[in-house]
């Protein structure tokens, strides 16, 4: 029970204060909304934060990279699989959505999200840049911030010796940041609460309808992503062999996964199961801890239903390329750990030039789909350094003995 609480505790708090605040909205009506300003105060505390985090997390991520142990081929292949895969998985929620349409009519009429024309040239050019340094401090330009933030920790590491000071305060900087979201977040229960009260006060009983329906395709595409895709990957790495070592030795990675809400909590047993599923060392040490942070297909199928309902909520249409880039960028830019992701979501509002109020039912719906993404954020890593090793040693690799040296063929 101590250990439930110590991983769900947050997520029960704020789950209850959110169902707490739709009974109050269904009961009080519109009386409810007194409570508004206090939503928007924690609404205004988490858009706040999101700029420091962002560079900070990013620029001393990159900054504080070791040089890789084995570069050239592995590391295209790690890259080709991570991608690769992330993008199936977002296609398929695509096909998901248009199977099963998220539609939306509860919001009053003339109150679309709307933005005046550009070229593509200047879209792109005002999505990725901006003419003044102060203007990076903006939640609207957060593409540009993330650029910025590379280029920072790039150059940082580039620098050497010399860069030595500035690298200790950008991890400085981000420990600090990550410790003001946590205080923020004991906040979370009662701001959210109080916002969910005033919107269903505001909307009624098919506001929790909508989100009931993203949710349920987002569960159902993450289970076909576990189950079937993830044998697919298996028999395409090394056929019935690997599909079997894969299985049988997947379960510990997936109980550690849902126990604790956490991929990066899962690194250790994924990288014991690896070697059990007969994954060179070299490749697994490399793939698996590289996994954790970077490679999450789950949070591109939540980011991608996300991205459909709130662009729905305020009459947006979303397009393909869109909803492609942002899944994978928030799969990569989203931390593995409990309820993260709100990074991820800052930037879908800032894209789509969406109000706040689109970021409420996000956080909603990353919170309750939380430990089945895990799941499938977490295992997809092993699956994939099957994939990888049978791009780096052939199709025979899964008859082979393991190997624990580096051969010099996949440098």
């Amino acid at each position: 029970m101590k250990g439930f609480w110590a991983h769900y505790g947050m997520t029960v708090f704020l789950l209850g204060g959110i169902g707490l605040g739709c009974v109050l909205g269904l009961v009080y009506g519109n009386h409810i909304l007194v409570l508004e300003p206090i939503g928007d105060i924690f609404l205004n505390l988490l858009f706040t934060i999101v700029v420091p985090l962002v560079f900070f997390a990013i620029a001393s991520a990159l900054a504080g990279l070791e040089s890789s142990l084995n570069p050239g081929r592995l590391m295209r292949a790690t890259v080709g699989v991570f991608t690769g895969t992330v993008l199936i998985s977002t296609f398929l929620t695509m096909a998901a959505v248009w199977i099963w349409p998220i539609h939306n009519t509860f919001l009053q009429p003339g109150q679309p999200v709307t933005a005046a024309p550009q070229s593509a040239g200047d879209a792109a050019t005002s999505l990725l840049t901006v003419p003044e340094f102060y203007q990076l401090l903006s939640r609207k330009s957060m593409l540009a911030l993330i650029l910025f933030s590379i280029g920072t920790g790039i150059a940082t590491k580039r620098s050497g010796v010399k860069g030595v000071a500035f690298r200790s305060f950008l991890e400085s900087g981000n420990e600090v940041m990550q410790g003001l979201l946590k205080l923020i977040m004991y906040l979370a229960p009662v701001g959210l609460g109080a916002y969910f009260a005033c919107l269903v006060g505001r909307w009624g009983v098919d506001l929790l309808g909508a989100y009931g329906r993203a949710i349920g395709l987002i569960t159902g595409v993450t289970f076909f992503n576990y189950f079937i895709v993830f044998s697919g990957y298996a028999l395409l790495a090394g056929g019935i062999k690997a599909l079997r070592l894969y299985w049988k030795f997947n379960i510990i990675p997936s109980a550690t996964a849902l126990g604790t809400s956490s991929s990066i909590a899962t690194i250790p047993a994924n990288l014991e199961a690896s070697r059990k599923m007969r994954i060179p060392t070299y490749i697994g040490d490399l793939v698996i801890p590289l996994g954790g942070p970077l490679h999450k297909e789950a949070s591109a199928i939540s980011e991608a239903i996300k991205i459909y309902l709130v662009c729905s909520l305020f009459h947006v249409s979303p397009g393909i390329l869109p909803v492609l880039g942002l899944s994978l960028l928030v799969s990569v830019v989203e931390g593995g750990i409990p309820n993260g992701g709100y990074i991820g979501e800052v930037l879908t509002i800032s894209v789509f030039g969406l109000p706040p109020e689109a970021l409420p039912p996000m956080i909603f719906i990353g919170t309750v789909t939380d430990a089945i993404s895990t799941l499938v954020n977490a295992t997809g890593d092993t699956v994939s350094a099957m994939l990888i090793t049978r791009l780096v040693k052939g199709r025979h690799w899964v008859d082979q003995a393991p190997e624990n040296a580096i051969p010099a063929a996949a440098a």
